[in-house]
């Protein structure tokens, strides 16, 4: 039973799009007209039922081949329906009589009225409006996809989710916009419904007269009686349907800002002002002054004034008691008594590794007493950084600040401040899907983390700039982002030897033997501290201290040269490095020529402690104008651009473009693992 029930479920849609090509070829017995008309209602009724339950539309991302599919049906339908009025003498089955004699109850005139307007109404509102909708739906969600990405690495950065979490919303992202698309082709389908069903209304009705003065089947009144049944009957069997299909296509593509189903949404939202109903029931009493019937408007201003009396009581119950906290006095003493100790002033030296200071207008962003989760989300990113990079930032220190403007935060790094930002508390920081598109009104400003211009919009406009498809980041989001890629930029100053003790001890729970054999016969502490912050300063994450270690101790009892010992450690570390610049298995570089690299390695000079490239001004500024040239040149295909070279030449190389292109990659053929696949985008050369 199980493996038949199995295999109906994995081929019935197959079944299902067999049985529509068989339903426009052979004539149907009007039984199995009458079974098919009643699933094609049933169907079109748990559509409309789905799309009221759901949280958000990628829960029905089947829904766009799910309505090609029924609207399929439907026309399939028309067709044996139609071949058999025609040929049957207006008898299509006991489906289309019953709903043709309800609708027309006797005349003629007033039934065809009624279906001419349901079809208009189906054909000019609900269709023109779900076709507007998913086509406007399908450009802001595509426009939106660079800033919606763009977020979620910024959450990423900040270690508010992990590396899976991302995954999923990316993915989720990309299936959105799918989604959407496929709603604006898909939503032609039922523009084309429509019209073919008046077009068939009339083929039925002129046709079946035409057929029934031919075949001499009575009178012209009882032949347009007959026909007149029949045609109706068919039409609305038709419409109904395609009326449920067309109001789920509205409510799925007009859901945003949901955070629940369609009922609990109405439920929460319009019962959470119990004053408007209240003020909606005395006010539909007055309109018995003006004639309305009292007996309708009595019942109905009561049943709204009892609700609001209901929903206030609820309120009230449920509300959460105020508490008065009592704030101890402050023991205020004397400056001077207190740095009367000398302990004391030794405090004063020491410099915090991170520091945020904020004006005074910023404090409840940070404050948790006020509401605010400043510091949580600095946990969360140390975290995140600590599972991505391998090594553990130091504590944050937050302090407020009169020096600075009300408005404003400084990030400071062992004492000395690196940048400072901007923001309007109560606002939120707007990325406008593109230059052209940037409409709303707002203060202009830069995004402080990545140098991306945008807008400080209001509370009050959030929900419209939702709608034209901006990327909103509130403040605290700001900073954070801002914090998080200070920190990726300056790691390897914070790594001191203590740190790096840390992680030797941590090491040693898993294996003792491999530190012991390493620090410090092959290589000392500080020289370790010196190779984790050359990795670190590349963005190469250091989790795999095993491997470090192994490599160290393998060359560093012949080799001193701490640049070298990096190199070979990165070649030791290639799968990380790889993963770390490669997409999906590929990697797109810019490879540097071989006369280039023959020109650094023959400048390079050798000295007791090191090497270091004495190269002349005018190859220095070909080689940096030649590589500039490609960089900016791909750009916009890769934001984060790779150069690759020989393994001796990489180091040189990097040192030397690094004075000019700062955020430039540059890898070894050594550091990419064997499965990657390398696409030349460019060459450098001179």
């Amino acid at each position: 039973m199980k493996k038949l029930l199995n295999f109906f479920t994995k081929n019935v849609v197959a079944a299902f799009v067999v049985l529509i090509v068989f339903l426009i070829i052979i004539p149907l017995p009007t039984a199995l007209l009458d079974f098919m008309f009643i699933m094609q209602l049933g169907l079109s009724l748990i559509v409309l039922l789905m799309t009221m339950y759901v949280k958000e539309v990628l829960e029905f991302s089947v829904f766009p081949t799910l309505l090609l599919l029924t609207t399929v049906l439907r026309l399939a339908l028309n067709i044996s329906s139609t071949r058999s009025i025609l040929s049957n003498g207006g008898y299509a089955g006991e489906v289309v009589k019953v709903f043709g004699q309800f609708v027309i109850r006797g005349d003629v005139v007033v039934g065809l009225v009624i279906f001419l307007i349901i079809v208009l109404v189906q054909f000019l509102v609900i269709t023109k409006g779900a076709e507007r909708v998913s086509e406007v739906s399908a450009r802001f969600t595509l426009d939106a996809m660079p800033g919606k990405q763009m977020a979620i690495d910024a959450d990423l950065s900040s270690g508010l989710i992990d590396e899976q979490t991302a995954r999923i919303r990316r993915s989720n992202i990309q299936r959105e916009a799918s989604f959407y698309g496929a709603m604006d082709g898909a939503s032609k389908f039922v523009k084309g419904d429509a019209i073919m069903s008046i077009v068939v209304t009339f083929i039925n009705l002129i046709g079946g007269i035409v057929v029934g003065l031919l075949n001499g089947g009575g009178s012209f009144s009882e032949i347009i009686q007959t026909y007149s049944v029949a045609t109706v009957g068919d039409g609305m069997m038709s419409q109904i349907p395609a009326l449920l299909i067309s109001v789920s296509t509205g409510m799925l593509v007009t859901r945003s800002a949901s955070e629940d189903n369609m009922n609990a949404d109405f439920s929460r939202q319009f019962m959470s002002q119990p004053r408007v109903l209240l003020l909606a029931g005395i006010a539909l009493l007055f309109l018995m002054f003006i004639g309305f019937p009292p007996v309708q408007l009595i019942l109905l201003s009561a049943f709204l004034i009892t609700m609001s009396f209901l929903l206030s009581r609820t309120e009230k119950k449920y509300a959460p008691e105020e508490v008065e906290e009592e704030i101890p006095e402050e023991q205020i003493t004397s400056e001077a008594e207190y740095y009367r100790n000398i302990d004391n002033l030794y405090e004063l030296l020491n410099v915090e590794q991170i520091k945020i200071e904020f004006g005074y207008s910023l404090i409840p962003l940070v404050d948790e007493n006020s509401g605010g989760n400043f510091l949580d989300r600095v946990v969360m990113f140390r975290k995140q950084y600590a599972m991505e990079m391998g090594i553990v930032i130091p504590p944050v220190q937050l302090k407020d600040s009169g020096q600075i403007n009300p408005n404003q935060y400084s990030i400071c790094i062992k004492g000395e401040e690196v940048t400072r930002g901007d923001i309007l508390v109560d606002h939120y920081l707007a990325l406008a899907p593109s230059e052209e598109e940037d409409t709303i009104d707002g203060i202009d400003t830069i995004e402080p983390a990545f140098g991306i211009k945008a807008k400080w919009i209001s509370e009050d406009k959030k929900v419209k700039a939702e709608l034209l498809g901006y990327t909103l980041i509130d403040p605290v989001s700001v900073i954070i982002t801002h914090l998080s890629e200070v920190i990726k930029a300056h790691a390897y100053e914070l790594v001191n030897r203590a740190e790096i003790n840390n992680m030797l001890e941590n090491l040693k729970k898993t294996n003792e033997a491999i530190v012991n054999d390493t620090i410090p016969s092959a290589v000392t502490i500080g020289e370790l501290q010196k190779v984790i912050c050359r990795l670190l300063q590349e963005q190469v994450p250091v989790r795999d201290l095993e491997t470090i270690l192994e490599t160290l101790g393998d060359y560093g009892p012949k080799i001193k040269d701490t640049d070298m010992l990096t190199e070979y450690v990165r070649q030791s570390l290639k799968r990380t490095i790889s993963h770390k610049f490669a997409e999906a298995d590929q990697l797109k570089v810019i490879s540097l020529d071989a006369k280039v690299e023959n020109l650094i390695m023959g400048s390079v000079k050798k000295m007791d402690n090191g090497s270091y490239l004495a190269l002349d001004q005018e190859s220095i500024q070909n080689i940096v104008i030649a590589s500039t040239t490609q960089i900016d040149r791909i750009r916009d295909l890769v934001p984060s651009p790779v150069i690759l070279t020989s393994p001796i030449v990489r180091i040189y190389f990097k040192k030397l473009i690094d004075q000019f292109c700062p955020n430039v990659n540059v890898l070894s053929f050594n550091e990419i693992d064997s499965n990657i696949q390398i696409q030349a985008l460019g060459t450098i050369e001179i």
